[in-house]
C-alpha cells in the first residue's frame, strides 16, 4: 500500500450534518476496502482563488491515507458521481 494525500471542496451550501455525512462516507470508502485512513484535516470554509460554477467559497478537507491503487481509482470515481464535490486532488507521497 501506498501513502496517499487526497484534498477535496465541498459546496458551501451544505450544512455540518451534510459536510460530515460526506466526510465520513469517504472515510469509510477507503476503510472498508482495505485502506488505512491516518488524518483528516478539516480546514473549514474558504473563499476560492477563482469561482467554480456559481461557488465563490467552499468547504475544504484534507484526508491522509493507505492505500492501494484499488482504493484510489474507486474513490475517484466516488468524487466525480458525488454531487456537492466543487473539486478533488489526489496525489501520492513520496516515499
Amino acid at each position: 500500500m501506498n501513502a496517499y494525500e487526497s484534498m477535496y471542496i465541498l459546496s458551501p451550501t451544505f450544512g455540518d450534518e451534510e459536510i460530515d455525512g460526506l466526510i465520513s462516507k469517504f472515510d469509510e470508502l477507503i476503510t472498508s476496502n482495505g485502506g488505512e485512513v491516518t488524518k483528516t484535516d478539516r480546514m473549514g470554509r474558504r473563499r476560492l482563488a477563482y469561482e467554480i460554477g456559481d461557488h465563490t467559497e467552499g468547504y475544504y478537507v484534507v484526508l491522509y491515507f493507505n492505500a492501494t491503487a484499488d482504493i484510489v481509482a474507486e474513490l475517484e470515481r466516488v468524487y466525480k458521481i458525488t454531487d456537492g464535490v466543487v473539486r478533488y486532488l489526489i496525489v501520492r507521497k513520496d516515499k
